[in-house]
């Protein structure tokens, strides 16, 4: 697209009242995103180039201006720009590039309408509105975005510091700073004055982008558009004061550390609630807002119960409602089996005797306190399917806590068959929705076999290389605990007992062995050991 000639017009195909920008051949809305021909739209501007340099004789001849006093700028600001005036106009000048800095172009503002005439060889007119009436270097420099800004900031700034303008408005922003890059670089703070909409804001931003910490960015108050607004309204002081204040630049996302006092001042946010082993919160420190916890293990080795461990514990030590997505098991399963740790005995047993009153208590305690949800998924574990409920539970329910067991089977319900890619979607949609929602998500996940002839089952000790997938869950995860237990020892307290291992731990970076927990067959519970021969 061409160089706009006018912007901030009104657009008469969706009404806005200043979307539409001018061109040689064409204008288009910013807005409503049309573009006509000159012989489709009546054109409120015109270009002359005239063959001989009448024009340039008669803005010889032309008196100062004697000040644009709708405006408030003086006489003597119009005659520091080389601002001239006859009885329709306001003539401001324009400089080509030479090392005289010859006039080569007037744009003509009328006086009484919006409309204004260009005349001369605009192309040429390279440099900015008002920059060869300053030499280059200096400490501060301001760009506006209007002939009428510029005076006006120059004016309110005691004319101290040299102030210039783009050409044509904020859509030509970018391509007038960067041809007068050097100029502009050459002094040590840029400071960025465009209107105050979206336009202008979008135009600070690149023009930021180009020349980076040097710049600042002037704030304006929201009753205000431009520097000519301050002026009319008597508002001096007021545009001086912000503009000492102009926001040094800083890219999205990067932040001056200078700022952080407020934030690093805070007490270190304690736990939400801990885990229910000693050992475990003395390496993770608890459970957090935010979290990602994946657990894992080999097969059979007790992650679920592990996950009904946690769920008791956190039911008894908060008031938050609980999630509970266990898709390899009924949700009979499931609540019966949540119901064993209140009744200190496993009720999802067959042979395991008990009373009418203790089933009753158990789960007045546990389903009867209105705090835990369940996932009913007959069957349908599809992706979309499991990030709807998570964020559902989360949002819906007010569920603080959720408990995934586990992500492999929601993978292998995908029909695309890649394994590492399913993974990877699920694990990222599922750490976007931590963030999104603040809860604190547990996961179990399955391991590959491990190399040698000793598998999980056995005791093989994990590691996060065992992680199913490309590396999205170790990577993804804020917590990895792995479950290790010798299913096939011949000693009974060997064969019961889990080894909890800290494999990855992003808030306090202690990793390693955490704690033991013995598998009580009578109760039904796992029971963190002290040492070899002590529960």
């Amino acid at each position: 697209m061409s160089t706009a000639i006018k912007t901030h017009q009104p657009c008469d195909d969706c009404g806005s009242s200043d979307a539409l920008s001018y061109y040689e051949d064409h204008t288009y809305c910013f807005s409503c995103h049309t573009r006509n021909s000159n012989h489709q739209q009546e054109r409120r501007i015109m270009i002359t180039k005239p063959k001989d340099n009448d024009w340039y004789s008669q803005y010889q001849n032309l008196s100062d201006a004697s000040g644009m006093k709708d405006r408030g700028i003086t006489s003597a600001t119009c005659k520091a720009y080389g601002v001239v005036e006859d009885d329709l106009f306001y003539w401001f000048p324009y400089h080509d590039s030479s090392t005289n800095g010859d006039v080569c172009a007037i744009k003509k503002r009328s006086k009484h309408e919006k409309k204004f005439h260009i005349v001369g060889q605009w192309e040429d007119a390279k440099p900015l509105f008002g920059m060869t009436q300053f030499s280059d270097g200096g400490k501060y420099v301001t760009i506006t975005e209007g002939e009428a800004d510029c005076l006006a900031v120059y004016q309110m700034l005691g004319s101290k510091f040299p102030v210039v303008s783009i050409k044509s408005g904020a859509g030509s922003a970018m391509s007038n700073v960067k041809d007068n890059y050097e100029w502009l670089d050459s002094f040590e703070h840029i400071v960025v004055c465009m209107d105050n909409d979206e336009q202008g804001k979008e135009a600070a931003q690149q023009i930021a982008n180009v020349f980076g910490s040097k710049v600042k960015i002037f704030k304006s108050t929201s009753e205000y558009k431009d520097g000519c607004d301050y002026l009319k309204a008597g508002q001096q002081k007021l545009f001086m004061d912000k503009w000492w204040q102009s926001e040094k630049y800083v890219p999205d996302g990067i932040i001056d550390g200078s700022t952080l006092w407020e934030e690093v001042s805070k007490p270190i946010e304690k736990s939400m609630v801990n885990y229910p082993y000693a050992g475990l919160n003395k390496l993770t420190y608890g459970i957090r807002e935010a979290e990602l916890v994946t657990i894992t293990a080999g097969s059979g080795l007790g992650k679920s119960q592990f996950l009904r461990e946690v769920v008791w514990h956190v039911l008894n030590n908060t008031q938050d409602n609980i999630g509970l997505m266990f898709l390899e098991e009924s949700t009979r399963k499931t609540a019966r089996s949540l119901m064993s740790l209140a009744a200190n005995k496993p009720l999802h047993l067959p042979d395991v005797p008990y009373t009418e009153d203790e089933l009753i208590e158990s789960f007045d305690l546990t389903l009867g306190t209105g705090r835990i949800y369940l996932f009913d998924h007959f069957g349908s574990t599809d992706i979309e399917n499991i990030i709807s409920r998570v964020r559902y539970l989360a949002k819906g329910l007010g569920c603080k806590y959720i408990f995934l067991d586990h992500v492999s089977i929601v993978v292998s319900a995908q029909q695309s068959g890649d394994e590492r890619k399913a993974i990877d979607e699920i694990m990222t949609r599922l750490r976007m929705l931590v963030q999104e929602t603040g809860i604190a998500l547990f996961v179990v996940s399955h391991l590959k076999r491990p190399d040698g002839n000793k598998g999980h089952e056995e005791g093989a000790a994990t590691s996060l290389s065992q992680l199913r997938g490309s590396g999205s869950i170790g990577q993804l995860s804020d917590i990895v605990l792995s479950l290790e237990r010798n299913g096939q020892a011949e000693d009974p307290i060997e064969r019961h007992t889990t080894n909890v291992r800290v494999l990855k731990n992003r808030f306090s970076g202690l990793t390693g062995p955490a704690c033991r927990l013995l598998y009580d067959l009578e109760c039904g519970r796992m029971i963190e050991r002290k040492d070899e021969g002590e529960l």
